[in-house]
């Protein structure tokens, strides 16, 4: 895979010569929202694209009027956005990250090998410098440039869905994030912290408040195919997707305080539309008996079954630990997707396809 990358602010393609992964970029910008998409089918569409749009500028909108420091780095600029409404940021950041795409699309579509798509990180981040002088015109708020957007390009090659190598192992490590409905950059920092309890078979970081109700990954939204009843013959007969009584899929509803997530919007969608039993409900730890597949969502691995799962034996236990010094309890899943996993990811793949934005459209 290929190390290209591409840096593009207010729409002028950067010269920098050495442009950093996208964690690192967003570590070094902590006050922004952000949201990241990426290409489909040999790099023809964007996924999801109306959507990721939709919920950047949401982000900004939500950062704005409750946390303007994780937006513009400091408090400074409550007052002059609180009045705007979602339209007028729509109108401000929009046009601004479409400028971007146009002009750096070409070059990053040249530089991609056959087998990559691209990852498009967009970030809108305030401009403190200029936040007081638009306050002081209001006329003009619109138009002065209160709002840096920067985008960031790379490359990704997806994973083979159900493969072992693509399979999620997960630990649940503690608490859910601060204003959770929005996206923004200063999460990459906050996270770091928990690193220390991530044993070395895991790779994704559970959030729970108590160590029972299951909230999210730090960078993904995590979902169990439940089963309704807890009887030894029910749980003999496989899951059948025909049969709602059987089973649900259960998520931490946005009001528990997770990130709207627009894989995980798609997913409940795609539970609607096919009359798969749903509930928005954090997944509790003490009914993990009952739990017979789960998995994650991002925009960047779509689905991806988990294969483990493990909590701390305490939830004490991990105040100021690292990994080594909890005992674990594990929840260990199929090596393969199951029946109700494939079915939501088939249809993510489908809609991937008609719901997807043409590249053509930016170059």
């Amino acid at each position: 895979m290929s190390v290209c990358r591409f840096l593009v602010i207010n729409g002028v393609v950067s010269q920098t010569s050495e442009v950093p992964p996208v964690a690192s970029f967003l570590e070094s910008h902590p006050a922004g929202a952000y949201t990241t998409s990426r290409t489909h089918n040999k790099a023809s569409c964007l996924l999801f694209w109306e959507r990721h749009l939709r919920r950047l500028v949401d982000s900004a909108r939500i950062l704005a009027e409750s946390r303007p420091d994780y937006l513009f780095g400091s408090e400074k600029a409550r007052v002059s956005f609180s009045s705007l409404s979602t339209s007028s940021w729509e109108s401000i950041i929009q046009p601004m990250v479409s400028d971007s795409l146009r002009n750096v699309l070409p070059m990053a579509l040249k530089d991609r090998s056959v087998e990559e798509e691209l990852v498009i990180t967009a970030i809108v981040s305030g401009n403190s410098n200029n936040v007081d002088k638009a306050a002081e015109d209001r006329e003009k708020e619109r138009t002065f440039r209160v709002l840096d957007v920067y985008l960031h390009i790379g490359v990704y090659v997806p994973p083979v869905f159900g493969s072992r190598e693509n399979s999620a192992h997960l630990a649940v490590v503690g608490p859910g994030r601060d204003t959770a409905k929005a996206k923004f950059s200063d999460w990459v920092r906050l996270r770091k912290y928990l690193e220390n309890l991530r044993p070395p078979s895991v790779n994704e970081l559970v959030l729970s408040n108590d160590g029972d109700r299951i909230l999210e990954g730090c960078v993904t939204n995590f979902f169990v195919v439940c089963r309704k009843e807890n009887s030894d013959a029910l749980r003999e007969c496989p899951l059948d997707l025909d049969s709602e009584q059987s089973f649900e899929v259960q998520t931490a509803s946005i009001s528990d305080g997770v990130l709207p997530g627009v894989i995980r919007q798609v997913v409940v969608d795609v539970c609607l539309a096919r009359g798969i039993s749903f509930r928005e409900v954090a997944p509790s730890w003490s009914e993990h008996e009952l739990w017979e597949e789960a998995f994650i969502t991002n925009s960047l691995r779509l689905v991806q079954h988990v294969e483990t799962i493990c909590v701390p034996s305490s939830w004490e236990q991990l105040e100021h630990k690292t990994w080594e010094e909890v005992s674990w309890k594990e929840k260990r899943f199929k090596e393969r997707p199951g029946i109700i996993t494939a079915a939501i990811q088939r249809e993510i793949m489908k809609r991937a396809s008609l719901q997807g934005h043409p590249v053509s459209d930016y170059i």
